[in-house]
């Protein structure tokens, strides 16, 4: 609560400083997002930002943590490839988007396909360290009980690795946000993003910190339940 307060008190402060044209008080950006959201445009626009960030992370989360688990289950395999999964994951991101514009056009398909870009490798990235690191006597035990790859999959790799695999959802969670944003910000109608980037043109400082604190309070809200998430599995869950 002290460094909630100390926030808002930093932020009116400067908000005295620098003047209202450049940014808003709390109060003021709260009356405003109150309007944005009254606005009968602004479900509209939410309702597209939520659907392709939904599908997005859907796709991040499950391409992930299959493909991390595959590369953390065959050593070989993740060794090759975990090189050029961070290579692939170093190049600017924005640098791709003419080629998902060519691959899938203006609209929702590339507003998910930039989305879940932003988030597939790092899901995998954390799920194959993940598995990587389980104790080998859970693998000689699913063995020993003749399980099938399947049982394997559900029953030992999935549930041994879960903590740290929930590390890679918390990140991939907040990076298939922004990437879906992005993809709104660069070609779409509708979407926050565009609301965010049309503001931009526009100068409409008070918009911007409204939507700004919108997004922040729900990724941060998320971010939270994830790591509380995160922690309850780290206790339960031996090393």
């Amino acid at each position: 609560m002290l460094l909630f307060a100390g926030l808002i008190a930093l932020w009116q402060l400067l908000s005295w400083l620098a003047g209202a044209e450049v940014l808003t008080s709390p109060l003021a950006t709260l009356r405003r997002l109150g309007s944005l959201m009254a606005d009968p445009d602004f479900p509209a626009h939410a309702a597209e930002t939520a659907t392709a960030f939904a599908v997005a992370l859907a796709i991040s989360l499950a391409g992930g943590l299959l493909l991390g688990v595959a590369l953390g289950a065959h050593r070989l395999s993740g060794e090759v490839a975990e090189p050029v999964l961070v290579a692939l994951y170093s190049i600017p991101k924005i640098t791709l988007y003419p080629v998902v514009l060519l691959l899938f056009g203006l609209g929702m398909p590339a507003k998910i396909a930039f989305g879940a870009i932003h988030g597939i490798i790092p899901v995998a990235l954390f799920t194959m360290n993940a598995v990587r690191t389980i104790p080998a006597v859970y693998l000689r035990a699913g063995r020993a009980m003749r399980l099938t790859p399947a049982q394997t999959f559900l029953h030992v790799l999935v549930p041994a690795s879960l903590p740290e695999i929930i590390t890679g959802f918390r990140l991939g969670f907040s990076l298939t946000l922004l990437g879906t944003l992005i993809g709104e910000m660069f070609a779409s109608q509708r979407g926050l993003g565009h609301l965010l980037v049309r503001s931009m043109e526009r100068n409409e400082i008070d918009i911007i910190v409204a939507l700004a604190l919108l997004l922040t309070a729900l990724a941060t809200a998320a971010g939270w339940l994830l790591l509380r998430l995160e922690q309850r599995l780290h206790a339960r869950v031996p090393s």
